[in-house]
């Protein structure tokens, strides 16, 4: 089975060494849990494997964070009652594939937001 492209993003391989992916894990999965993705930012600097998935894990929150706000304005919170819900479960089901691919050991570039972390230069 190949591994460079599976289901709805795929795995990017940035030259990690193992030593850096097995320590680093626990970090890692950290990111994927909300406002928890700042420990790794900032704890784990040094860490390629802990940094590639703290970025995601931050753009995947704030991109929570912007769905939550728009379900606050009242005139736009209509139309979000019917697409807010299924905002959040894409949420969710990309924090658990995140976490997945992070215990495998593997780099996983989240579709549509995992471009935009690649953009931040920490």
């Amino acid at each position: 089975m190949d591994d460079t492209n599976q289901g709805m993003g795929q795995e990017t391989p940035q030259g990690g060494d193992q030593g850096d992916i097995e320590k680093n894990k626990g970090m890692a999965v950290l990111s994927y849990i909300g406002i928890l993705c700042l420990i790794p930012l900032l704890a784990a600097k040094e860490s390629k494997f802990a940094q590639f998935h703290a970025k995601q894990g931050l753009v995947l929150f704030l991109f929570e964070i912007v769905v939550g706000i728009l379900y606050a304005i009242p005139v736009i919170n209509v139309v979000m009652f019917f697409i807010g819900w299924i905002l959040y479960i894409l949420v969710l089901i990309l924090a658990i594939m995140g976490i997945v691919y992070t215990l495998q050991g593997k780099y996983w570039k989240m579709p549509v937001l995992g471009g935009l972390a690649e953009k931040f230069k920490f």
